[in-house]
């Protein structure tokens, strides 16, 4: 008699989701645009800039950027098959994120690189790759600057395309020991460690291109309107998730109950805590937020945007949660009502979306502290983006870092007096 199908993937759900995630994006590809034409996209794809925001929807057609998707998340699985890692919260996270952002600025050839890279700094201190794995798979989020390099560079192709990869290389060499540093400076407040170490090399390597005369300009290509078929898709996608999860955890809420209880601040790894049932639930959760927030501000269904909501659905298995997320998410909303912002701006609706970096603020100091950290969020992220030219992928990662060293020593500084005087009031009474 055979075993009953949940108990033969016993251990591999998240991985049956992953390849099928994997094929919903060729599917979704193919259904979109003709080969040729993905054909047609995919060059244009892998041969332009990528600095923020380098849209793909909109620069190479939903069929190429589709497909891109899919190839970029098949090589984050793969990869880690190979290194034989555990597939946890932390796996959705980082597979997720890349994902998203092969929907604006991550291809299969200006990641590698990168990731090569950070294998060789594995060698290097002879420890496994899978040591290092997720600091990699995170870090492609400078991939931008493999195809800048080519383009910004005064020598032949074939001379700047070997500076590139050399470049590549050696940020994935540096961004280990660097972002182990950097965790410590937020404390685990900051979702996006490996952006905000990431935003300090780009900074860097941007002054010393333009010590040499080498500018690096931000752009902005973005696919407007909010397409009736993918609304549908991810709503559906979302539901499916949450369903799986429903019924992985056999029709059990506590689990999610637990999650919800967590503050967030890394490592909060909600399928080693809570259950991968539970974890599956929440991500389901977090996504209808994101995608329903956008809607309801009437934004748009872009690449960068879908991007976002997919790397929000992936942090759902690991720090972010309804109870942490809507408060920052408010805090965002809020501030564009009394600054110069506007709501539906692009890097605006990115900021909300992204605001989840901070969402552990909230969750461990309350909604009050979370909707500042989402106003100081908007705020600072505006401003990042010229640091380093738009070649940081994850410049709210960089602003979300600047948000938890500022907030966090302040507020917990205000708890301790709160807590002290409190104290004090009780001995007298004594």
């Amino acid at each position: 008699m055979k075993k009953p199908f949940l108990e033969r993937i016993a251990g591999r759900e998240i991985q049956a989701f992953v390849v099928f995630t994997i094929a919903l994006f060729w599917l979704a590809a193919f259904l979109t645009d003709t080969p040729i034409r993905i054909l047609e996209g995919m060059v244009k794809i892998v041969s332009s800039r990528d600095a923020l925001i380098t849209d793909y929807f909109e620069l190479g057609g939903y069929g190429a950027a589709f497909f891109n998707g899919g190839l970029v998340l098949m090589m984050g699985y793969l990869l880690l098959k190979a290194e034989k890692a555990m597939f946890t919260g932390l796996t959705m996270a980082a597979l997720f994120m890349n994902a998203g952002f092969a929907l604006f600025g991550k291809n299969p050839l200006n990641v590698w690189p990168i990731l090569f890279g950070t294998f060789l700094y594995s060698r290097f201190h002879h420890t496994r790759f899978s040591r290092y794995i997720y600091t990699a798979l995170f870090g492609t989020c400078l991939a931008p600057f493999i195809t800048e390099i080519i383009y910004i560079l005064p020598y032949s192709k074939w001379v700047n395309m070997a500076v590139s990869i050399v470049v590549g290389i050696l940020i994935g060499f540096i961004l280990p020991p660097l972002s182990m540093h950097t965790a410590s400076m937020h404390m685990g407040y900051n979702l996006f460690n490996v952006g905000f170490s990431a935003g300090i090399v780009a900074f860097v390597m941007v002054c010393i291109l333009r010590s040499f005369g080498l500018e690096s300009e931000a752009t902005l290509i973005w696919k407007e309107g909010v397409p009736m078929p993918l609304i549908i898709v991810l709503y559906g996608y979302f539901l499916l998730a949450f369903v799986y999860g429903l019924v992985l955890s056999k029709g059990q809420w506590k689990g999610w109950i637990r999650i919800m209880r967590h503050p967030g601040r890394a490592v909060a790894d909600f399928v080693y805590m809570d259950g991968v049932g539970a974890t599956f639930l929440n991500m389901g959760l977090v996504g209808v937020l994101a995608t329903s927030y956008i809607l309801l501000i009437g934004g748009d269904l872009s690449g960068p945007v879908v991007g976002a909501i997919l790397t929000v659905f992936g942090f759902g298995a690991f720090g972010v949660h309804l109870r942490n997320y809507v408060p920052v998410l408010l805090g965002v909303l809020l501030a564009t009502f009394i600054t110069v912002f506007e709501v539906t701006a692009p890097a605006i609706q990115l900021a909300a979306v992204f605001s989840m970096g901070v969402a552990p603020i909230a969750g461990q100091f309350g909604p009050v502290a979370g909707f500042l950290a989402g106003f100081l969020h908007l705020a600072i992220v505006s401003c990042t983006n010229d640091m380093y030219g738009g070649l940081n992928l994850y410049n709210n990662g960089f602003s979300c870092g600047w948000v938890a060293i500022i907030m966090v020593p302040f507020v917990e500084s205000f708890i301790k007096r709160f807590d002290t005087r409190k104290k004090n009031k009780g001995g007298h009474k004594e």
